[in-house]
């Protein structure tokens, strides 16, 4: 008797836990917000092919603060959203979106008592840093953008009201950026002296890493940038692939690590930036948010 309400109780168990599918979530990229009807609807598209829940993360405004919050105030945000969100508490999958996968690696790395980050597809990310602010046209906010540059893309002032100067990194000004930058260099522990090992031991416990690039961008500088390639120091001409740059080497954020273990997805697809077809969503993307196997096993 006692072991057939074992048994009935682990059916129950096994029913709830087998159907058990990680949610995600998505940081967009600058200049976007959640509400964006092209955003909701890839949003709505994702949990539809995957049979997961996905939540659009917004910081302040959206288009506004994408631009001018500095990033260490939008991953302050970002950072108790994910921990309010009781549906992550559980873990959860990230899919960012241009300058949006830096906000999602910092919440991975920097934010203290998060859930879990299983899976990170980062769709045209400026991981290593870009050599240019992203191209903004016209308009009172670029012509906002177009002064802050003027003043000097390290200065102080600059640093925090324009987001996107948080990773920039000039090649031929390495040690301008190093003693300027305030989020880029310690988001990929750059600093030689003190290196943080609880960043990399968070960035490396990923299950999965998807790095998509796209092959005709021309929105990062270098489009590199999206599989942690750069220019070499000095050279505005010569990229370095991933795993020649001292950041994959020495193993700063895990990247190496998690390379080795075959957990890297270096995924190379046509078109411009953040030009992707359904059927690459399908073949890249969707794979790492479906329905999960059980989480958990109960010995009878």
């Amino acid at each position: 008797m006692a072991n057939l309400i074992i048994l009935i109780l682990a059916l129950v168990f096994w029913g709830f836990t087998s159907a058990y599918s990680l949610p995600f979530v998505v940081f967009h990229g600058i200049g976007d917000k959640c509400t964006n009807s092209g955003l909701k609807s890839f949003t709505n598209l994702l949990s539809k092919w995957s049979g997961s829940k996905g939540h659009c993360i917004e910081i302040g405004n959206g288009a506004g603060d994408s631009w001018f919050m500095p990033f260490t105030k939008q991953t302050e945000i970002a950072c108790e959203q994910v921990k309010n969100i009781s549906a992550l508490s559980h873990g959860y999958n990230i899919v960012g979106f241009s300058q949006g996968n830096i906000l999602g690696r910092a919440v991975i790395e920097f934010c203290e008592g998060a859930p879990k980050v299983n899976n990170f597809v980062s769709l045209g990310g400026p991981h290593a840093g870009i050599a240019s602010i992203p191209f903004c046209g016209s308009g009172g906010f670029c012509i906002l953008v177009d002064y802050l540059i003027k003043l000097g893309v390290y200065s102080k002032y600059v640093q925090e009201h324009l987001a996107p100067a948080g990773y920039i990194k000039i090649p031929t000004g390495i040690n301008q950026y190093m003693k300027g930058c305030k989020f880029l260099p310690q988001l990929n522990n750059e600093y030689k002296d003190h290196k943080n090992a609880v960043y990399t031991k968070r960035f490396a416990s990923l299950q999965n890493l998807v790095l998509i690039m796209f092959e005709d961008d021309k929105v990062l500088v270098p489009k590199e940038t999206s599989w942690f390639g750069y220019f070499s120091d000095g050279s505005r001409d010569k990229v370095l692939p991933a795993q020649e740059t001292t950041l994959y080497q020495e193993d700063w954020i895990g990247l190496r690590s998690l390379d080795e273990a075959g957990r890297v997805q270096y995924i190379n697809v046509s078109g411009g930036h953040l030009e992707i077809s359904n059927i690459d969503i399908k073949k890249y993307i969707v794979p790492y948010l479906e329905r999960s196997a059980s989480r958990y096993r109960l010995s009878i």
